[in-house]
């Protein structure tokens, strides 16, 4: 392998490699210099624009099985075989290669993996000087992941990367790294659909101390959390110069389709408002609040009943929605159970109250 350096081509050094790594193909105590071998012959593809031939090579090693080799070292040959599949636009390769990765790795103490090995225990080989460290390859497996999920436009995983990558060291102490990565998770926490997940992740952004660093995101969170009806023009007309900047930015990952969903969103929260508020309204009147015509209005609610998002009734006739909760039998029963039993209440301290008077007015008689 040492005169692969030494070789006077590029031709002569493809043959070399190719030939060293057929020599080696199904050899135990070489599979980590053939996956070495391996990844130098892609890197050499991509470097001639052949993308999809490096990546095909790439994949012919399947590195996790190797017991000898560093942790590091096999994270970053998973995470060249996950870019190049990004690159080449394969989306479903891309996806079942990161699975090999679990996120837990990243969070492990190496100070662990310093114990004596036992006799017999194959060494671990120590992984090359130009492997990465552990954190920087956790920040390079999410930044594959953002480039995944930006295909689906995913917002809130986009959004749980964007987290991760911030929860980094080296990138919350530095104002200048965890300053555009913070705006971005504000961005595609309003993106995404509201469920459980995103309410608690957007409570947990807030309570972040470094937002108060960029006072515009802490208000644009605060109004998506705050169960009020938001103007969309208002909230555009503010918010637009901070979008325009982010999208140029982010190089195209916030488009057209972002702006679209950001509007989407904010209709669906006026809509989830209105639900809590009311238990029955006219079409008309929605669609006034969310500024909307009634066709909207009307696709709009369809769509996150649909979703299961909301629970809503629309009388079309009539022209009145309905959010009231559909009640089985023994829900109703229940409801009736309990409001007789308040009834019975009433009229017992009513009764009481009859007696307590009549009795004083018997007194004040004979007196």
């Amino acid at each position: 392998m040492e005169y692969i350096d030494v070789t006077p081509d590029v031709e002569t050094r493809i043959e070399l490699i190719k030939t060293l790594s057929s020599v080696a193909a199904g050899k135990i105590y070489v599979e980590i210099e053939r996956a070495r071998l391996i990844k130098r012959l892609a890197k050499i593809k991509e470097e001639q624009g052949k993308i999809d031939e490096a990546a095909e090579i790439m994949q012919e090693v399947a590195v996790e099985t190797f017991g000898s080799m560093a942790k590091t070292e096999k994270l970053a040959f998973i995470l060249e075989q996950v870019r190049l599949c990004l690159d080449r636009q394969d989306y479903v390769r891309a996806q079942i290669l990161s699975r090999k990765i679990s996120p837990r790795v990243f969070d492990a103490d190496t100070s662990k993996d310093k114990r004596k090995p036992k006799e017999g225990d194959n060494m671990v080989q120590e992984a090359p000087a130009d492997v990465p460290s552990l954190l920087e390859l956790k920040r390079i497996y999410y930044e594959l992941m953002i480039r995944y999920y930006s295909h689906n436009n995913d917002y809130l995983e986009i959004c749980r990367c964007y987290k991760s990558i911030y929860e980094i060291p080296s990138i919350k102490e530095d104002p200048a790294k965890w300053t555009p990565i913070l705006r971005k998770i504000c961005w595609f926490l309003v993106l995404a659909p509201h469920d459980p997940m995103q309410s608690s992740l957007l409570n947990a952004t807030l309570e972040d101390k470094n937002l108060s660093e960029i006072p515009n995101f802490r208000l644009l969170l605060k109004q998506v959390v705050t169960m009020e009806v938001i103007q969309w023009t208002k909230l555009w007309e503010f918010f637009k110069d901070e979008y325009e900047n982010e999208k140029n930015l982010l190089g195209g990952a916030l488009g057209t389709k972002a702006a679209e969903d950001l509007k989407l969103r904010i209709i669906e929260h006026n809509i989830l408002v209105v639900s809590k508020y009311y238990s029955r309204i006219t079409l008309k009147r929605l669609a006034d609040l969310l500024c909307l015509s009634l066709q909207e209005a009307e696709k709009h609610i369809s769509d996150m009943v649909n979703s299961k998002a909301l629970i809503a009734k629309i009388d079309r006739p009539m022209g009145i929605v309905s959010f009231r909760t559909a009640q089985d039998s023994n829900g109703v029963l229940n409801s009736w159970a309990s409001n007789l039993e308040k009834l019975l209440d009433l009229v017992e301290k009513s009764c009481h109250q009859i007696h307590k008077e009549t009795m004083i007015h018997k007194a004040v008689l004979k007196a």
